[in-house]
């Protein structure tokens, strides 16, 4: 795989090809004991084409919120993908330690998804990635805050988001296929300086 790679917005007719990148790399992301079947529930409903579609044209739940899709690309194709939606945390004071107490936490935007595939592990991807959706967050609502939450067992992940300037600020259940999960939430002022 070559080791260049490129971000950019994502468009309506790669719903499909998304779909297919989160059905390959959501159960990387989970735990050891959460049951295949679980894990097919969940990317079967709530990461099909139809949802990357509807996201795409930057709709997100029901009321529908602003949000954006970018997509990692290289010679071989799309690598890896990122979600940010304007939402704020369960427990909105999780965001005091990054912003202070009394900030206006509604205008904070959560790194809902990134991911990238296996294959593309060591070529930079993850992190080109993660810049994109940094500035995107600094655009999708001039926020101050971006957060997201991932599985408490993923050490990889967290390791990762560490060192882009996440530190830990609480947790939230989180269910994948009607089994409830553990996440950690992490957060970040979105100006701050990035690894």
């Amino acid at each position: 795989m070559s080791d260049h790679v490129t971000v950019r917005l994502a468009r309506p007719e790669e719903a499909d090809a998304l779909a297919a990148v989160a059905a390959e790399t959501f159960p990387d992301a989970c735990p050891p004991g959460l049951s295949p079947d679980a894990i097919a529930a969940h990317v079967a409903s709530e990461l099909d084409a139809d949802h990357f579609r509807a996201w795409v044209a930057g709709r997100y739940g029901e009321p529908a919120v602003p949000c954006v899709v970018l997509v990692a690309e290289a010679d071989a194709g799309l690598v890896g993908y990122a979600l940010l939606v304007r939402a704020r945390p369960a427990d909105a004071s999780a965001l005091d330690p990054i912003l202070g107490a009394g900030y206006p936490r509604a205008a904070s935007v959560e790194l809902s998804k990134i991911y990238a595939l296996a294959r593309a592990r060591g070529t930079g991807a993850a992190g080109t990635l993660m810049h994109a959706a940094l500035e995107a967050a600094a655009r999708l609502l001039d926020g101050q805050a971006v957060w997201l939450g991932t599985n408490a067992e993923n050490v990889r992940a967290q390791t990762f988001y560490r060192k882009h300037g996440f530190a830990e600020v609480g947790r939230r259940a989180y269910v994948v296929g009607g089994e409830p999960q553990d996440d950690v939430v992490m957060a970040r002022a979105v100006g701050a300086r990035q690894a």
